[in-house]
């Protein structure tokens, strides 16, 4: 086959062949097709789009350019989460333990923080000690060992998505529904979980910023997982306000600790929850929604799922002592009160200028060479809906400078709007979609 023979189908908005997928991405992950054809493949997607059949097929090929891990010497169903990224989210860090306790084995592999989205490696490190470049070897032994384990994914894997996602970033191609389908559920697929959870987000604080096209984006992976024989459930959540009430890394750890002592935010509690729940549905750990529920709230109440989280860590190499002792946990130099110029209602929380804010902190990259701040971001962030008085705080400012204070302020001041009359929260998840 001739690469430009194949850029140019496409070009022209032609269907390609499962012959034709397979040998270009084969020929770009070894080297044999040089990055300007790969550019060129890419803008062709970009503008053109790709069929159902012919995203399935590219993720099918992505996934099997590196090492695929194999999860049939679990003793218990395998099931996963994905999240596309958002403001606060923490909600890998409670799932994993919170459904490993209920009898769903759960190999997770997570990314970094990218752009102003916080990654829940990043999170993880933020506990000395805590390895998260395991071997596949490692990383299995620790799930069939308690049930769950969160960390990187290796470099053998998926080395096809590694490279077109970079050359993607650089070229203005990002933005592509079939193309970032196609990376998240080659990276997903890889783990070989038999069930997977999709959190897709919309609003200011997320990639998607328009709910028509995070749904469009949901029902194109969810089909990708029912095409190669995975349970599939997708849920859509919004992200104009951050999750939670805490942004940065050793707090967001925090947070998540205080969720599965039965102490934190309501928000992070029902997406945690609705998650979870569908994932003890699809694994047939539970016959319906409100008894999966109940199985979840009892397993956070009795203090399995915590005991879970705190063996995960043990077996991470991290401290296990910061789940009864937080001060182990880094933490900041400066902590500083943004205070309400009016009395009123919180109207909205702009959860992208809250991001940027902690990027200026240091609990976010600049550059990919960055190293994270673990202990700075901001906490006790005031929600939506919720009546403030002038002069009291709207958050909380964790910095290691003082310079960076004034600076994240003028970000964290235009995020917030007040109303003089009462509003009402928007709901926090808008749809689901079920792989059927």
């Amino acid at each position: 086959m001739i690469p430009h023979w194949i850029i140019e189908k496409k070009r022209d908005g032609k269907e390609l062949t499962a012959d034709e997928i397979n040998f270009f991405i084969k020929g770009y992950t070894r080297g044999e097709i040089p990055d300007y054809q790969a550019a060129a493949m890419a803008m062709a997607i970009y503008f053109q789009g790709m069929a159902q059949k012919e995203i399935t097929i590219l993720t099918e090929a992505m996934m099997k350019s590196g090492e695929v891990i194999s999860t049939e010497s679990l003793p218990s169903p395998s099931a996963d989460k994905h999240s596309t990224g958002g403001v606060g989210d923490k909600i890998s860090i409670i799932l994993a333990p919170l459904v490993a306790s209920c009898g769903v084995a759960v190999p997770m592999l997570s990314g970094r923080g990218l752009g102003i989205t916080g990654g829940t490696l990043d999170k993880l490190e933020s506990i000395s000690g805590y390895r998260t470049n395991l071997s596949k070897k490692e990383f299995i032994s620790i799930v069939k060992k308690c049930g769950c384990s969160i960390t990187g994914q290796t470099k053998n894997m998926v080395p096809a998505d590694r490279k077109l996602y970079a050359l993607r970033d650089v070229t203005a191609t990002v933005p592509s529904v079939p193309l970032i389908a196609a990376s998240i559920m080659s990276k997903k697929l890889a783990e070989g979980a038999q069930s997977l959870v999709l959190d897709v987000k919309y609003g200011r604080g997320a990639f998607v910023k328009e709910k028509k096209n995070a749904h469009i984006l949901a029902r194109t992976m969810v089909q990708i997982g029912i095409n190669m024989g995975r349970n599939m459930t997708a849920v859509l959540s919004n992200m104009d306000q951050p999750l939670g009430r805490t942004a940065g890394n050793a707090l967001e750890v925090q947070e998540s600790i205080n969720c599965l002592k039965n102490n934190g935010p309501a928000d992070v509690i029902q997406l945690t929850l609705t998650l979870s729940a569908h994932i003890l549905l699809m694994a047939g750990i539970a016959k319906n929604t409100k008894g999966a529920i109940q199985m979840l709230k009892n397993n956070i109440k009795n203090g399995s799922a915590l005991k879970h989280f705190q063996r995960m860590i043990e077996l991470h190499h991290g401290d296990p002592r910061v789940i009864d002792n937080p001060a182990l946990l880094p933490k900041a130099k400066y902590i500083s009160p943004l205070l309400s110029p009016k009395t009123g209602w919180i109207e909205t929380v702009d959860a992208e200028k809250i991001g940027r804010a902690c990027i200026i902190l240091g609990a976010g990259r600049r550059t990919k060479e960055d190293k994270i701040n673990f202990a700075t971001g901001v906490s006790e962030i005031r929600k939506i809906g919720e009546k403030v008085e002038k002069g009291k705080p709207l958050l909380l400012i964790h910095a290691d400078n003082k310079n960076q204070i004034n600076e994240a302020k003028k970000f964290l001041i235009s995020a917030f709007t007040f109303s003089p009359e009462q509003v009402k929260p928007p709901p926090l998840i808008s749809e689901t979609i079920y792989g059927k």
